[in-house]
């Protein structure tokens, strides 16, 4: 969303034209995102705060993805040491999870000890929870990331560190890299939207301003991949990518003219 829809807290003029366009033409769409500090309520608050109208199954998170991977490949894993937000843990509290939280030491948590330890993008992030997930971590529990951005985009004078740079962090004190990092690029982030609406690969578009993140996620799904130059990626790091994406438009004001069928259509 950020980058391509909105940047930081200010929502780009043709975003809303745009989406009701798309709505004129009957084609859906899903609002992704692989910031898991914040509930699929936040980020419905945040969305009409600019003025975007959509319904609670239209966000995806890394943290959807991250709940399929658990319920797929470790089936048997209910009780997370979650290293995120309040928000995130109540998210996954709403999906069948158990927290167990920061009550007594690890040694007391003995026989109700975390079968898995989740980090995402903690922005209240404090250092007793990060040595606690370093412990459990360091004790052999399997370890998952929502996913790898080191750092989430902003128009604030700051650095916004996320959720790869804090596993980075794990990994150099307990010497354990993360099993799995969900979130984009990986292809569990679209599996889900393919399934719940029955679609093929050819039937999805990604669309996004990143190119080792959305296009390389297109990419590893069999979607088709639309790079958008109002975010991070330049038309020159396009150009110069071995695997383009299948389309580059300067926003998606061009990308709606070319559904629209008033553009001609553009090569990646």
């Amino acid at each position: 969303m950020d980058g391509t829809l909105y940047r930081g807290g200010t929502l780009f003029d043709f975003t809303r034209p745009f989406l009701a366009r798309m709505d004129e033409r009957g084609i859906g769409c899903t609002f992704l995102t692989n910031n898991s500090s914040k509930s699929v309520a936040d980020h419905l608050a945040h969305l009409r705060r600019l003025g975007i109208a959509a319904r609670d199954d239209q966000i995806r998170t890394s943290m959807h993805c991250t709940v399929d991977y658990l319920r797929k490949e470790l089936p048997d894993v209910r009780r997370l040491y979650i290293l995120g937000t309040p928000s995130l843990r109540r998210e996954f509290i709403s999906a069948g999870f158990e927290d167990v939280g920061d009550e007594g030491s690890p040694q007391a948590l003995r026989h109700s000890s975390p079968q898995a330890v989740v980090v995402g993008f903690d922005t209240g992030l404090v250092y007793p929870r990060l040595c606690k997930a370093a412990w459990w971590i360091a004790q052999g529990k399997p370890f998952i990331a929502t996913h790898p951005d080191r750092v989430c985009p902003t128009d604030q004078p700051t650095v916004l560190v996320d959720c790869g740079a804090v596993c980075a962090c794990l990994e150099s004190a307990t010497g354990r890299a993360p099993a799995a990092v969900l979130g984009k690029p990986d292809p569990w982030m679209l599996r889900g939207i393919l399934d719940r609406h029955g679609l093929a690969p050819d039937e999805l578009a990604m669309v996004g301003d990143r190119l080792y993140t959305d296009m390389a996620m297109a990419r590893r799904a069999g979607v088709v991949g639309v790079l958008v130059l109002t975010g991070e990626a330049t038309a020159e790091e396009a150009r110069r990518c071995p695997t383009p994406p299948d389309l580059v438009v300067p926003s998606l004001k061009e990308l709606g003219d070319l559904l629209a069928g008033e553009m001609k259509p553009l090569t990646g």
